[in-house]
């Protein structure tokens, strides 16, 4: 995806500049844990070191937030697009874009300094089994022999804080873009619009979805099985799926992506 968009006119479009960066923090933070979850499935070690867990959070945090942020401002500029098409080529320019994906990352790296640092000033007294496939927050917190309520506490408040925050901001964007497209007299217009939507709206429902049953419900923290299937569904499943989600019920992406596809399948037609 971020291969094709930047090799395409699509780049110069501010919701595809979202995009590929969606596609980046996806393969960023599956990354993170995908490659040694794959290791220690072959060398049957499921070893990881202390210091090494640490990034392996650190990093997982900071670009699963980042995603929660990126998504609503995908929103926002669809509201943008949708809503105030003639202000929206003054109001969404390449400067105006580069800060809203540059706030992303702050809020990304902020709270994921304040989750890590939280989880491993604790105690953590053995036997030092982490029941999870990578280190997460929750399986970790279960681990410490130390009065872990205030990480648990300020898990659920920042958690809680992130995806009501962007759900708003997605709620509100999505229902004015709602009324204006009840108001298009074009039919294919309509359709248009909603199919490009709809993609995104997909993908937001997934991720928040997951992460709210994961780390933001009461309780959250005892149900260790539901948490294995529900983190490898978010970490792994959701970031194959996003690309999927955006092309396929995407025009301008399929015919990017077939224009690639003859061009390269023309170039390689022998000379006669």
């Amino acid at each position: 995806m971020i291969v094709l968009i930047q090799t395409d006119s699509l780049r110069y479009s501010p919701m595809y500049f979202f995009l590929s960066n969606l596609s980046f923090i996806d393969i960023c933070y599956s990354s993170s844990i995908t490659p040694r979850f794959l290791y220690d499935l072959l060398v049957g070690k499921k070893l990881i070191s202390y210091n090494a867990c640490v990034i392996q959070m650190w990093f997982f945090a900071t670009f699963a937030t980042t995603e929660c942020y990126l998504l609503a401002a995908m929103a926002y500029d669809r509201f943008m697009a949708i809503c105030n098409p003639l202000l929206y080529p003054v109001t969404m320019t390449r400067n105006i874009c580069l800060q809203l994906l540059a706030g992303c990352y702050v809020a990304g790296v902020v709270t994921s300094i304040v989750h890590t640092s939280g989880t491993f000033r604790l105690s953590f007294c053995g036997p030092n089994e982490v029941n999870s496939y990578f280190c997460d927050i929750p399986p970790l917190l279960r681990l410490s022999c130390s009065d872990n309520y205030v990480s648990k506490t300020v898990l659920f408040v920042f958690s809680a804080f992130v995806v009501v925050l962007n759900a708003i901001v997605v709620l509100i964007s999505y229902a004015y873009i709602l009324s204006t497209v009840l108001r298009m007299r074009s039919s294919t217009g309509r359709h248009r619009t909603f199919s490009t939507c709809a993609s995104h709206l997909m993908a937001i429902v997934l991720y928040y979805g997951t992460l709210t049953f994961m780390y933001v419900q009461p309780g959250g923290l005892e149900a260790v099985e539901q948490d294995k299937i529900v983190s490898v569904f978010y970490t792994i499943v959701i970031p194959m799926l996003n690309p999927a989600i955006y092309s396929l019920r995407n025009e301008e992406v399929k015919n990017a992506l077939k224009k690639k596809l003859n061009k390269k399948i023309f170039l390689q037609l022998p000379k006669l």
